[in-house]
């Protein structure tokens, strides 16, 4: 591949850093199943983090299936019009990650998503693709960035790639409960452990 765009610094154990070459260019259909495969290696750490803060029942009722719904919604945003997505690749054109962000109404964009995959984080490579993204949105006159992640452990290394880009977090609360039973009174939770009707 001809002359790489970008060195990330990798770090390994002991301290030991290493360089590493790569290239963001758009995204090609030929990259979606690599694209889909490093994003279930790269979110699957994130889900095991939310299934720890929303406890099992929750969890199970919002991700029946995370995988495969990850997997579908990974290969509607590569297969998105409305969407532009680039994947970040090495010297072999091995993919390491990719991010998707799309103009909203006026001068407003968002980050869809951002993976990268294991074996490539912490050297950087997050960072280069949320950048390309942003330099892409200023090139288009937008005037705000939005971005929306997790407040769980798991999404922790993307609320700091983002913050490190300039982005400004806005605390937001979520809550959920599990309702169980037909009975159209009152909602009711049962202890963890019960099981449902």
């Amino acid at each position: 591949m001809a002359g790489l765009a970008n060195r990330s610094r990798l770090r390994l154990g002991g301290g030991k850093v290493a360089a590493m070459d790569h290239q963001i260019r758009i995204l090609e259909a030929r990259d979606v199943p690599a694209v889909v495969a490093l994003s279930l290696r790269a979110w699957a750490p994130v889900f095991d983090s939310m299934r720890a803060t929303l406890g099992e029942r929750v969890f199970e009722r919002l991700y029946p299936d995370w995988r495969q719904a990850q997997e579908a919604a990974v290969r509607n945003v590569c297969d998105s019009g409305s969407l532009t997505v680039w994947v970040g690749v090495n010297g072999d054109d091995e993919r390491l990650g990719f991010v998707a962000a799309a103009q909203q109404e006026g001068a407003v964009a968002v980050i869809d998503m951002l993976a990268v995959d294991p074996g490539a984080q912490r050297a950087g490579l997050g960072a280069s693709l949320t950048t390309h993204a942003v330099d892409w949105m200023r090139a288009r006159g937008v005037t705000l960035a939005i971005v929306e992640t997790g407040g769980d452990p798991g999404h922790g290394p993307a609320r700091k790639t983002y913050e490190l880009a300039g982005f400004t977090q806005m605390p937001i609360a979520r809550y959920f409960m599990v309702l169980y039973g037909a009975d159209p009174g009152p909602a009711r939770c049962l202890p963890d452990g019960a099981g449902l009707p």
